[in-house]
């Protein structure tokens, strides 16, 4: 893919993430996705981000800076949530965070095959009261 087709792919994979359109989820990702790592499959990643979403109600993906070196994206997401009871085993428990993610992906056939994610634990560790 060049530069614009998958920085166009990229956001619309994004898009879809926004509006929890799972069944359009496999347009973006591939079938046997890798997370960190662990192979998920597209059903794994699915369940994965419907966790997400079900721990984190408001969850919203911002692109905050994104870089394309073609198969590879690099982006930095922002959020401004407001997770339920723990997340990544900090007691949030409806508290308001703000927090980003650096995350790394490979597309093969014009979809992701591989993520990595670092989230800053960091950042949400100093906002707790």
């Amino acid at each position: 893919m060049n530069k614009r087709d998958l920085e166009a792919a990229y956001r619309d994979y994004i898009t879809c993430l926004n509006n929890q359109d799972w069944t359009n989820l496999g347009q973006f990702v591939h079938d046997d996705v890798q997370h960190n790592g662990q192979r998920l499959g597209i059903d794994g990643y699915r369940a994965m981000l419907e966790a997400d979403y079900e721990q984190i109600p408001d969850l919203h993906f911002n692109i905050e800076l994104l870089a394309i070196d073609s198969p590879h994206v690099a982006c930095r997401l922002r959020f401004d949530v407001t997770p339920k009871g723990n997340f990544l085993g900090l007691p949030i428990n409806g508290q308001n965070v703000t927090f980003c993610e650096n995350v790394f992906y490979r597309f093969h056939d014009n979809k992701i095959q591989e993520v990595w994610s670092v989230i800053d634990k960091t950042e949400i560790e100093a906002q707790l009261d």
